[in-house]
C-alpha cells in the first residue's frame, strides 16, 4: 500500500468509480470554497471528451516521500546528500529532525503537506496555506502551489544526480533515464518521487487540475 497521485481524478473516477466521483466532486466543491475564503479563486476544470491528454497517474510506497524531504531538508542546510538507504539509523533520525526544523519554516511546499492525502493546486502563491479545518478539506487544511512544488523540486534536482537544461527544464533524454533507472540504484527512491511529482506538476500546471494525494 502507498500514496496515489492523480491530475484529472475525476476522469479516472468516471470510467470506474462513480460513487467516487461525487465524493471528489463535493471534495473538489469544499477546496474551491476554502480557497475563497482565503482570497484565492480556483476550481477544477470540468470533464471534456476526450480527456486531457495532461493527466496523471501515479504512486511510490509511502516512505518514499519522506525520503525525498529529507534531500529538501538537507540541501536547505547545506549539508551533504547522501541516499537514505545509504546512512545509519543514528544519521537517519538527525536527518528527520532537519525535516522538522525546516517544516517548522512552514514556507516548503514539498515539506508542509499531508502525507496521505490532499491537494496542489495551480496556482502561484508564496507560503502553503493552512485552511480553516471546519473547512473539511483533505489533508488537514494543507494546500500547496503546484508552481512553488515544481520549482523546489527543480532546485533539488542536482543534489539527486538529475540534469535539468538550462531553465530548468527535464528533457526527453533524461526523462527517459530516469524512466528506467534500476530498482538498486541508491537514489531509486527519492527519483521516483521527484520525477513523479514533477511530471503531476507539470500536468497540473498545464490545464489547471489539482495534484490529488489519495
Amino acid at each position: 500500500m502507498g500514496l496515489s497521485i492523480s491530475v484529472g481524478l475525476l476522469y479516472d473516477q468516471a470510467r470506474n468509480d462513480l460513487e467516487g466521483l461525487e465524493h471528489h466532486r463535493r471534495a473538489f466543491a469544499r477546496l474551491s470554497r476554502a480557497l475563497a475564503d482565503a482570497g484565492i479563486q480556483w476550481q477544477e476544470p470540468g470533464m471534456t471528451e476526450p480527456p486531457s491528454a495532461h493527466t496523471f497517474s501515479g504512486g511510490f510506497p509511502y516512505s518514499y516521500l519522506i525520503h525525498l524531504r529529507r534531500v529538501f531538508a538537507l540541501v536547505a542546510c547545506g549539508d551533504p546528500v547522501t541516499p537514505a538507504m545509504a546512512v545509519d539509523d543514528k544519521q537517519y533520525a538527525r536527518d528527520r529532525r532537519r525535516i522538522l526544523d525546516e517544516m517548522s519554516m512552514l514556507s516548503s511546499h514539498l515539506l508542509c503537506h499531508s502525507d496521505s492525502s490532499g491537494y496542489y493546486v495551480p496556482v502561484d502563491f508564496g507560503d502553503p496555506l493552512f485552511l480553516d479545518a471546519e473547512a473539511g478539506v483533505a489533508g488537514g487544511g494543507m494546500v500547496g502551489s503546484s508552481h512553488r512544488l515544481l520549482a523546489e523540486l527543480v532546485g533539488i534536482a542536482p543534489s539527486i544526480g538529475i540534469r535539468l537544461d538550462d531553465g530548468g527544464v527535464l528533457s526527453d533524454e533524461e526523462a527517459g533515464r530516469l524512466a528506467t533507472f534500476p530498482s538498486d540504484d541508491p537514489f531509486e527512491p527519492e527519483r521516483t518521487t521527484w520525477y513523479q511529482l514533477y511530471r503531476a506538476c507539470l500536468a497540473s500546471i498545464a490545464d489547471g487540475h489539482a495534484i490529488v494525494f489519495h
